[in-house]
């Protein structure tokens, strides 16, 4: 062996013919492994491919065919550089996958800090993922919660997620909506803070009800205050709600349609509350299935709307996407009908802009629009898989991009603090853009860390049930997770401490039962419980004609008992027969 000081290590290695099956049992190397490793080449496996548009190739194709071929050469270089140059504007240069859901990805949300990324699926559970503890090896949800799986009635049923969104002021809880009349207020961890009560479905003015009564479509938060959100429902209502009070909400709005055959009510389908930065008064933005699109202050009253456009989209087609830029000022649309409106809320009666752009809200509702964090562009997909990036000024697309070709792009965000776009599609993939000159943290930094080399029981997928599962490298004091307003054990009877293993469930009938085993040996006559009891009085009919212990005494004395004969169907005749009343 070597020196000690060396960090190499020579180990003797017995003797074996070369084709001795004997060698598929042996180590390929011994001693110490380098953690380190080459992260720009980590980086640049990430890169994606920039695609030259449609739009560039017919340009270059015009220019070859009237100059000469060096000068087509050369247009080539300038139109390639000047496409790399476009994209390299915007966080789009790499890429990294996660590929943890079963089905499509309909929503996404990221903590403002940027360190944690929640995605919702049409399977009904969001997945948990953690930046700080993943590496380019372990790109995994390091647990899965079922808003629905472990609920106190004892329903196993799932519902899809319909939209997941962070606090805008803190990262320690989030909306959670679903397909189901009961949203919720659920912690970064994924325990359920509130549910907001159901409101009665036999009441047919909804001014009286505490709650939604129909399917609740999406919601968000509101944009000053964190104790405050806002759900929208199939029952043609708004509801702003107040986390701290889940008996009702504080503030009802009913939208009254005016479309044909409706008898005033319709689906909300897309909700937007944004206010300026000055420290105005916020604004309200919904849309509804017969194609309007109102507007209310923020600030109330909530009895009719500061101004409604009967006809923003098509009637009957789902606008799922809507969103407010920073200043307040600007609205984007994007309907069910194929097309992205801009709208200006000081003149809110036209819109300012219109273009065609493939929708897939026919199938997929959650299909939403985003601006920048400094609206300096609006981003969407599409059903062709394709990111857009829109000019907020004339809604023309400054960068296409390919993400999932072939398969509709359904949800889209850009993070504020990373500087990264999320994209979630159809194929259960989500897809977080960056670039590393430009972005912070986030995926940057899981491809900044040198891979683990893990063992399969490192997998959490594999060993326990994610539902109670904690990121990779935690570090869970003890009693830290097991306080006392939390108790030892959910509703469903699972441990909350994840490093528990899966204890026996013990219901309060089990509680107050003895062990049987312990009857059967040490209480006499315990076995007769599952005897019949005919049975074991028959058994002693003989003993008790030979020596009647309790009758012997009036033995002598006891008449006979003599029982009057009838014939069949005799007793059934007589005038004092009871006839049946029918």
């Amino acid at each position: 062996m070597a020196d000690s000081d060396s960090d190499d290590y020579w180990v003797q290695e017995p003797e074996l013919a070369p084709n001795d099956p004997m060698r598929n049992f042996m180590p390929t190397s011994f001693g110490k492994t380098s953690k380190e490793a080459n992260i720009a080449a980590q980086i640049e496996q990430t890169r994606r491919k920039v695609e030259i548009p449609q739009k560039g190739k017919k340009e270059k194709k015009a220019a070859s065919d009237s100059d000469s071929n060096s000068d087509s050469d050369d247009d080539d270089d300038d139109s390639e550089s000047d496409e790399e140059d476009e994209a390299a504007r915007f966080p789009v240069s790499h890429e990294v996958v996660f590929t943890t859901h079963d089905r499509a990805v309909t929503s996404i949300a990221l903590d403002p800090a940027g360190a944690r990324m929640l995605t919702g699926s049409l399977d009904g559970t969001i997945k948990f993922h953690d930046f700080s503890s993943m590496t380019p090896t372990t790109l995994r949800a390091f647990k899965s919660v079922d808003p629905w799986g472990s609920n106190k009635s004892g329903s196993t049923d799932s519902h899809l997620i319909q939209h997941i969104e962070f606090s805008r002021h803190s990262g320690g809880a989030f909306l959670c909506v679903t397909a189901h009349p009961q949203a919720k207020i659920m912690s970064r961890d994924g325990d359920v803070l509130t549910e907001f009560v159901k409101g009665d479905m036999y009441l047919r003015d909804m001014n009286h009800t505490k709650g939604h009564v129909g399917e609740v479509t999406t919601g968000t938060w509101h944009p000053t205050d964190q104790n405050f959100c806002i759900t929208a429902g199939s029952d043609s209502t708004l509801r702003i709600w107040d986390v701290n009070n889940k008996r009702s909400q504080k503030e009802v709005i009913v939208f009254k349609s005016k479309a044909p055959g409706c008898a005033g009510r319709t689906r909300m389908t897309a909700v937007a509350w944004g206010a300026p930065p000055s420290g105005g008064a916020p604004v309200i933005v919904s849309a509804a299935l017969d194609g309007s699109l109102v507007m209310y202050s923020g600030n109330g009253p909530f009895s009719r709307p500061a101004a409604e456009i009967r006809d923003a989209h098509k009637a009957d087609t789902w606008t799922g996407g809507i969103d407010i830029s920073s200043d307040g000022r600007m609205v984007v649309t994007r309907g069910g009908d194929g097309l992205i409106k801009l709208w200006d809320t000081r003149k809110f009666k036209q819109p300012l802009v219109k273009v065609e752009h493939p929708s897939t809200s026919d199938r997929y509702p959650m299909s939403n629009i985003k601006y920048s964090p400094d609206s300096s562009s609006i981003i969407a997909g599409s059903a062709s898989g394709h990111l857009h990036i829109l000019n907020p000024g004339n809604l023309r697309p400054e960068h296409v991009t390919p993400i999932t070709p072939g398969v509709p792009l359904i949800v889209v965000d850009w993070h504020e603090r990373l500087n990264q776009i999320i994209t979630g599609s159809a194929n259960s993939e989500t897809h977080v853009l960056y670039n590393p000159e430009k972005s912070l943290r986030g995926a940057l930094e899981v491809m900044s860390r040198a891979p683990k080399v893990r063992h399969i029981d490192d997998d959490p997928s594999a060993i326990m049930d994610q539902s109670s599962g904690i990121s990779g490298d935690a570090i869970v004091a003890p009693g830290a997770l097991g306080g006392t307003k939390r108790g030892g054990v959910t509703a469903s009877g699972k441990s909350r401490d994840p490093m528990r293993p899966q204890m026996q469930t013990i219901t309060p009938f089990m509680r107050s039962q003895p062990d049987a085993k312990h009857i059967s040996e040490n209480i006499p006559l315990s076995k007769m419980l599952h005897e019949d009891p005919r049975e074991a009085l028959l058994k002693y009919a003989d003993a008790a004609k030979k020596d009647p212990m309790f009758t012997n005494a009036w033995a002598k004395t006891q008449p006979v008992t003599q029982y009057a004969e009838t014939s069949d169907g005799e007793g059934e005749e007589g005038p004092d027969r009871k006839r049946v009343k029918r």
